[in-house]
C-alpha cells in the first residue's frame, strides 16, 4: 500500500476514535499518522487469493485469516498497521473487535512506493512481535515470494521462493501453490482508462496534515 500523506498524532486512544470517523485507512506508528493510499487491482487479487486459501485451509481450527481492513496493534506496542492479509490463532484475540494483537503469519504483498518500508521498517516491528513465526513478502511484478521464518533461536531466516515454486507456510502447516497465488493475475497491470500518455504525479503540499484532536483528559 502507498502512503498518500502524515498527520500528527498524540496516542492510539484517540487515533481510534478519530479513525473510526475517516474515509481512508490510516497506520500509527510512534505517534505519527500516515494516510493509506489504494492498491491496484493485481495486489488486490493476490491478498484476496491468500486470504481465501488460507481461510479454507483453516476452517475448523482456532486459527482466523484477515484481509487488509483489519488492524493489528501488537502486543506492547501502540501502533497500528494494515497488514494485506494476516492469520491470529491466539484465543485473547477472538474478543477484539477492532484489532488484533497476535498474529501468527504476516503478509505483505509488496507496491514499488512502498517495498523497501515494507521489507525495512515495518518488517522490523513486525519482528518484534513475539507471536508471530512467519512475515511473507509476495512481490507481484517478479512473481518472487520470501518467506522469512523464525528459528527456534528467536531469529529470522529467510527462505526465497522463485517464480513458479510452491510457498510453504510453516506457521500454518499450509503449501500455497504458485496457481493459486497468482490465481487471475496478469504479468503487467492493466492501462489506466485507456489513457497512454504519462501518468501525473500526485504531490501533496509542504507540511500537509489534517488537524487531529488530541485525545481528552
Amino acid at each position: 500500500m502507498g502512503y498518500a500523506a502524515r498527520k500528527p498524532l498524540t496516542d492510539a486512544d484517540a487515533f481510534l476514535t478519530w479513525e473510526a470517523g475517516q474515509t481512508l485507512r490510516h497506520e500509527l506508528v510512534d505517534g505519527e499518522v500516515f494516510a493509506m493510499a489504494g492498491a491496484e487491482e493485481r495486489h488486490v487479487t493476490v491478498g484476496m487469493n491468500i486470504g481465501f486459501a488460507l481461510r479454507q485451509a483453516l476452517a475448523g481450527t482456532p486459527c482466523r485469516t484477515f484481509l487488509t481492513d483489519m488492524k493489528l496493534r501488537p502486543l506492547g506496542a501502540d501502533d497500528f498497521f494494515y497488514p494485506d492479509v494476516f492469520v491470529t490463532c491466539a484465543e485473547a484475540d477472538r474478543a477484539l473487535a477492532q484489532f488484533k494483537r497476535e498474529p501468527s503469519l504476516i503478509f505483505e504483498v509488496l507496491s514499488p512506493t512502498t517495498a523497501a518500508y515494507d521489507r525495512g521498517e515495518k518488517f522490523a516491528r513486525y519482528r518484534r512481535i513475539a507471536s508471530v513465526r512467519e512475515v511473507v513478502f509476495v512481490d507481484i511484478d517478479t512473481r518472487r515470494v520470501d518467506v522469512h521464518r523464525r528459528g527456534a533461536d528467536g531469529l529470522f531466516v529467510l527462505h526465497a521462493f522463485e517464480p513458479g515454486e510452491d510457498v510453504v507456510l510453516a506457521s500454518v502447516g499450509l503449501t500455497l501453490t504458485a496457481e493459486t497465488l497468482f490465481a487471475e493475475v496478469p504479468e503487467a497491470p492493466p492501462s489506466t482508462s485507456g489513457w497512454t500518455g504519462p501518468v501525473p504525479e500526485v504531490r501533496m503540499p509542504p507540511g500537509y496534515y489534517e488537524p487531529v484532536p488530541a485525545a481528552s483528559g
